[in-house]
This record gives structure tokens, C-alpha cells and sequence, in this order.
């Protein structure tokens, strides 16, 4: 059962002391729309890709370990890669041992990464809920404290925390695009901000959690496939999230996965950013038009994650 604790605002603000010294506070870019062909007065991004552990996660891994009682066996977490990268690192950090179980369709990016911060990873399955299962009986075995990827309310303070930034950073902005998988950022970031700016979730066609939840009026299943499946493809979303989700998101785009590789490849030719496919998403609603923004509309668009062996560099 996800746990019924409170997100608010005063929660948030307090995890984002507790974790401060040891995330990053990321940077904002702001440009004209003109730079990437689009009709905007005002086009901001957030470039969480550049956290630690390459995403925003590791603020959810923190506040779990800074904010819950660890017991000496560790923690674990089952992940698509990010998560399982973030409290990897966050555990290393720490200095709390930690074991992360992982599909098979995880990037080697992440798979890496997560050996390089000295977790214990162990593949389980084909699919995010077959990582999940098997470490569940994992936790059941060994009594190590789970750590939610998305559905636990540490988890949803820490992600919390970007909206905080974002809203001191830039206060002038009227509208949010945030990628979705299990909607733990989303989630923490529409508890932050209530409905005081417009919060479009956007998802590949092959992965539509939240649109399929806001279409049953609940967290269901959904496909879990597509080019982003190591990141926005948990099969369904959270029933923590959804709770806020469906008071304060104002609607979900859905987009292709050919439009999320032409983000990712607009990023990298006009800003020299690298995103992963769960990365650029976000971008890729307003690049594709399957979000059109009104006229003068101050739009701000989260790049949240750069785990990806994309890109190559040679001599």
C-alpha cells in the first residue's frame, strides 16, 4: 500500500533543506522560441540532467536515505536505470550498502553507472515490473528498506524540490512540460506548485500511464514499450502521484518516438545538450506541436535525465 503521508509545500521545503548538501541546485537556460524554429516569446529549460547520477533522482534517493531510518543489511531499489543509478550513488555516498535489481532492457549506460557507484545490480526480467517483483522477494528475504521509485512519499518530497528551484529561478513562468513514467517527478513538482502554472505531462504513444489513469480514473496498466522504456515505462503510475496528478496536471501529450529522437538530436545540434530518449521528451511535445503553446505564453520545458551512450566523442 503506498503511503498516505501528506506532500505538501512545507514538506517540500523542509526535504530540500535536508538534502541540499548533497544535490546540485541545476541550471536554467533561456532563449527565444526562434532558436528552435517554435513561435514562443519565452522558452526556458531547466537542465536537471546535469544532478547528480545524471538526473533528477538523486534527489528522491537522498531524501529517502536522510529522511528514513536505514537498517544495517541496506536498501534496495528495482529501476529501469535511473533511479537504481541515483540511490546507487546516494547509497555510496552514504555509505550504505545497496542492491538494485533492473530489466533487462536497461541502457548499459545505466547498467554502468550503477556498478561504477558499488551497488550490488542484478538484472530480473524484461520489463520494470518484473525488476520490482524480484526485489521485492529480495526485501522480503533480507530485510533491506525498499526504495521506491516513484510510489513513496520520500521519493515524491525529493522530486518536489525541482519545482521549488524552478519557481524561485523563474517565477515569470506560466507553463511546466514534465516527463512522465511512474509520475514521481510530476508528481512532486504539482504537490510544489498546486495549480499556479499550467503542468502538461507528456509521454510516448507506447508508454501512456497517466493518460490511461486520467482516462480510467485511476492508476491502471498500460503499454510499457517505446524508445524511453528504461524510464517512462513502469506499466502503470503511482497511486501517490495520481492523487495530485489529477487536481493539478492540466493534461497529458502524448508523443512519438521518432518526435523524441528529433528533440534529442535539436538539443544536441542548438544547445550542444545531451538528453536520453525519457530525457528529451518533454521537448519533444513542444517541438512536435503536439503542444501548442497560446500567444505569449512563457513556456518552461524540464530536461531530466542525460544516462545514454547517444553520443560519441572522438579526437
Amino acid at each position: 500500500m503506498a503511503d498516505i503521508t501528506p506532500i505538501t509545500r512545507e514538506r517540500i521545503a523542509e526535504t530540500e533543506t535536508t538534502i541540499r548538501p548533497y544535490v546540485r541546485r541545476t541550471p536554467l537556460v533561456r532563449l527565444g522560441g526562434s532558436d528552435f524554429g517554435l513561435s514562443l516569446q519565452s522558452l526556458t529549460f531547466k537542465l536537471e540532467m546535469l544532478q547528480h547520477s545524471g538526473s533528477f533522482k538523486a534527489r528522491g534517493a537522498f531524501a529517502n536515505l536522510l529522511l528514513r531510518k536505514t537498517p544495517e543489511v541496506g536498501v534496495v531499489a528495482a529501476s529501469g536505470g535511473n533511479h537504481g543509478v541515483a540511490v546507487a550513488f546516494a547509497a555510496q555516498r552514504l555509505n550504505v550498502p545497496a542492491t538494485i535489481f533492473v530489466p533487462d532492457i536497461t541502457s548499459p549506460a545505466k547498467a554502468e553507472a550503477i556498478r561504477n557507484y558499488g551497488a550490488n545490480l542484478v538484472f530480473a526480467g524484461s520489463r520494470y515490473a518484473d525488476a520490482l517483483i524480484a526485489s521485492e522477494a529480495h526485501i522480503a528475504k533480507s530485510g533491506a528498506m525498499a526504495i521506491h521509485a516513484f510510489d513513496q512519499a520520500e521519493t515524491l518530497l525529493g522530486q518536489g524540490t525541482v519545482g521549488l528551484e524552478l519557481e524561485q529561478d523563474a517565477p515569470e513562468i506560466d507553463t511546466l512540460l514534465v516527463a512522465v513514467g511512474g509520475g514521481g517527478l510530476i508528481g512532486g513538482i504539482a504537490a510544489w506548485y498546486g495549480s499556479r502554472i499550467k503542468i502538461v505531462a507528456v509521454e510516448p504513444e507506447s508508454a501512456p500511464t497517466l493518460h490511461a489513469a486520467f482516462a480510467a480514473g485511476h492508476p491502471v496498466d498500460a503499454p510499457a514499450g517505446g524508445i524511453a522504456a528504461d524510464s517512462l515505462a513502469p506499466r502503470r503510475v503511482g497511486e501517490l502521484m495520481f492523487a495530485i496528478a489529477r487536481n493539478h496536471v492540466s493534461q497529458v501529450t502524448l508523443v512519438t518516438d521518432d518526435a523524441i529522437r528529433e528533440a534529442q538530436a535539436a538539443l544536441w545540434s542548438k544547445l550542444r545538450v545531451v538528453a536520453e530518449p525519457g530525457g528529451a521528451a518533454a521537448f519533444a511535445a513542444l517541438l512536435s506541436a503536439r503542444y501548442q503553446p497560446s500567444k505569449g505564453e512563457r513556456v518552461a520545458v524540464l530536461l531530466c535525465g542525460a544516462n545514454t551512450t547517444a553520443v560519441r566523442f572522438e579526437g
